[in-house]
């Protein structure tokens, strides 16, 4: 091998031998990236041929696999609850001469409260009256989660007194292979119609039942405005026009876990099973003997039984190691880069509670529960809210809200949705923590009462309320009387007799 002396290198060698420092590392050519490619596509180029069969095989693995069914629930449960979000409408009147803020509107704010209660029964707020308003948010959180997307329609000539109700579309009535131009700019971008602003216009549903249902299927698809239906998804790029499902990125992952499960259960069941297997020297098969030419050469045969092989038949075991001694590990290890896939702690979707101290189960916890918090918002953004005004403008334009429309942005305004609230690890350490923090002014009693419990604090309080006044009418006296400084009892002196000095 020649020797080179670096001095004598002219700039192209050098530049060659010694690449400049000043590059990406992760852009390099090298042999250990050479593997690793990666194009110039935008999201709708790269989601358009691969949306249908992602949907499909997510859908497959919530039938199946039971970690994808398990994440699901955790879902419903951590982000919609049993309670789903409450509404909390804080209007106020005009503030009258001296006041920076108007009063509440008690009256009115019960007043709607009441009606939206009455709306989000089952039978009223959704169009088939199988689903109540708990059951719409554990339609839209499962569909993001499960399918990447769900389709909201109003109907707004509805057989209710509001005339108003909610109709859920599975994304497969949108049709993703609808892409062209129109004659008037607008491009039709997988059944959705973007302006110039690239702001969806309308949308572009197949006609009929289901399309992949053979039972009523038409051809053909219909426009609808973008005004008339609610496209909930939430995008990973700026200009992304269709979900992906969030399985997505560990849908291989769980598929081949459960595939690998499954292997070592059938293994071990096998090795489980002792089966025996008879080996001759010139492979010709068992002819039976001279009485039955079916016999078995063996059975079960009885306790203590002698069996005679024929000459030249040996028995052969095989060696069934299963389930292998490091499968537990590597189970765990897929596990977590599933769970960290999906958003959700190891603990909870395992269901492994095994070597959990308190400050690791806290710290996933917390992580995982700020996850939920940010769905919980997402819910509310883009299905709670655009659903609540648009009922309140047909209450109000029907006559079933008793308020006139200059009325709406008041309430339209004024509304806010709580939704569930999480108990902490140690509960007694939350609430300590919550009286210090309430003490020292960092929170107020609408925080903690959403925080602890989920409620709102008017509920709180009219709660509290009512079991007070209860134990009154039943002459109970309550030893713990919350919301006020503890104060040590004071003796009670009789008026007519004197103290001593």
């Amino acid at each position: 091998m020649a020797w080179y002396n670096p001095r004598t290198w002219n700039a192209k060698e050098t530049k060659k031998r010694f690449p400049s420092q000043r590059n990406y590392t992760g852009a390099s050519n090298s042999r250990l990236l050479s593997n690793f490619l990666g194009g110039s596509t935008s999201a709708d180029k790269e989601i358009r041929p691969a949306l249908r069969k992602i949907r499909d095989r997510c859908r497959q693995l919530s039938r199946n696999e039971p970690i994808a069914t398990k994440a699901l629930q955790i879902y419903r449960t951590q982000v919609v609850g049993d309670k789903g979000l409450h509404l909390q409408v804080r209007a106020r009147n005009i503030p009258t001469k001296g006041q920076l803020t108007g009063d509440l509107d008690l009256v009115g704010n019960d007043i709607l409260e009441r009606l939206w209660k009455e709306w989000i029964q089952k039978g009223v707020c959704e169009i088939t009256q199988r689903h109540s308003w708990i059951d719409c948010q554990q339609l839209v959180i499962e569909g993001l989660v499960r399918d990447g997307e769900v389709l909201v329609k109003h109907i707004r000539n509805s057989d209710n007194k509001f005339g108003y109700s909610l109709q859920f579309l599975e994304p497969d009535f949108l049709d993703e292979e609808y892409n062209q131009v129109l004659d008037n700019g607008n491009r039709v971008v997988m059944g959705v119609e973007l302006n110039k602003m690239n702001r969806p216009v309308a949308y572009y549903l197949h006609s009929g039942s289901h399309p992949y249902d053979d039972i009523g299927k038409t051809a053909g698809r219909t426009r609808i405005p973008a005004s008339d239906l609610l496209h909930i998804y939430r995008p990973d790029r700026a200009q992304q026009t269709r979900g992906v499902p969030l399985f997505a990125s560990v849908m291989d992952k769980i598929h081949q876990l459960n595939g690998y499960s499954e292997a070592e259960l059938v293994s071990a069941r096998l090795g489980a099973s002792r089966s025996l297997y008879l080996k001759t020297q010139d492979g010709v098969g068992y002819a039976g003997d001279d009485f039955d030419e079916g016999a078995p050469i063996m059975d079960a045969g009885e306790p203590g039984s002698i069996t005679q092989l024929p000459a030249g038949v040996d028995i052969v075991s095989p060696t069934m190691d299963h389930p292998n001694s490091g499968y537990s590990d590597f189970h765990k290890s897929m596990l977590r880069s599933i769970a960290t896939g999906l958003g959700l702690d190891y603990v909870t979707l395992s269901s492994n509670l095994e070597s959990v101290s308190y400050s690791s189960i806290r710290s996933g916890t917390i992580e995982s529960r700020d996850n939920y918090r940010m769905h919980q918002r997402f819910l509310i953004e883009h299905f709670a809210m655009p659903v609540f005004r648009e009922w309140l403008t047909m209450g109000m334009t029907s006559g079933a809200i008793p308020f006139p429309i200059e009325r709406y942005s008041k309430f339209a305004n004024s509304a806010i949705f709580r939704a569930r609230g999480y108990q902490w690890v140690d509960p007694a350490k939350e609430v300590r923590a919550s009286i210090d923090a309430l003490q020292n002014g960092f929170m107020t009693f609408s925080d903690i009462s959403q925080q602890i419990s989920g409620r709102d604090v008017e509920e709180t309080f009219s709660t509290l309320q009512a079991d007070l006044e209860m134990a009154e009418r039943y002459n109970i006296d309550i030893n713990l009387q919350p919301l006020g400084l503890k104060n040590p009892a004071q003796p009670k002196v009789d008026d007519g007799i004197e103290a001593d000095e």
